[in-house]
Parts: C-alpha cells; structure tokens; sequence
C-alpha cells in the first residue's frame, strides 16, 4: 500500500479546494463536503452576506451546536461518535494544511 496521499477535488459555494484524502474516507468527506456547502448556501442567503470567512465560521458554529444539541443523553458518546469526532479532526488538519498557501494568495 503506497503511503503517497490520494486528493479529491471538491467544491464549496463555488470555490474549489484539493483535499488529502483516502479511499476508504471518500464517501465521509463528501458527505462532509455536502453538509458544509448546503449549511454556507442556507447561512449566505439567510443573513445576506456574501463574506466567505464569516460565513464558514457561522456554518461551523451551526454545525457544532446541532452536533453537539442532538446527542442523545448530553454529554455521553458513543464509540462511533468518538471515531467520527477523530475522523473530522483528522480532515480538518489536512484541509489547514491544503489551505495555507491558499491563505497566503488570498491576502
């Protein structure tokens, strides 16, 4: 097995971005991708703003409290929410790390 990352392409309210990313993820960073675009599409034409970054962050922040709201019992997790916590902590990192040239572009 090659330990050379595999990238797929994707893209959020328009803009493209190359993600690291395994086979075996795939499907989860789609459905990632999906959530993340739908939830910046919904924020961006509710509130009117057309500001990429506060719209991410609001995005995050809706996502977070839906997350976390949802879980049955508070703060108790199950195994499978644990692993897929690690999971979007580990694409997090390497979308950071995909990003950071672009960053610098961007300023």
């Amino acid at each position: 097995m090659s330990t050379e990352p595999n990238f797929l392409d994707v893209k959020i309210m328009g803009r493209e971005y190359r993600v690291a990313c395994s086979p075996e993820e795939r499907d989860a960073l789609l459905s990632a991708v999906d959530l993340v675009d739908n939830k910046m599409r919904e924020i961006a034409q509710r509130t009117k703003s057309t500001i990429a970054e506060r719209v991410a962050v609001m995005a995050a922040l809706n996502i977070a409290h839906e997350h976390l709201s949802g879980t049955p019992g508070g703060s108790e997790k199950t195994l499978a929410e644990v692993e897929a916590k690690r999971r979007i902590g580990d694409m997090g990192a390497r979308i950071d790390t995909v990003l950071a040239p672009q960053q610098q572009l961007d300023l």
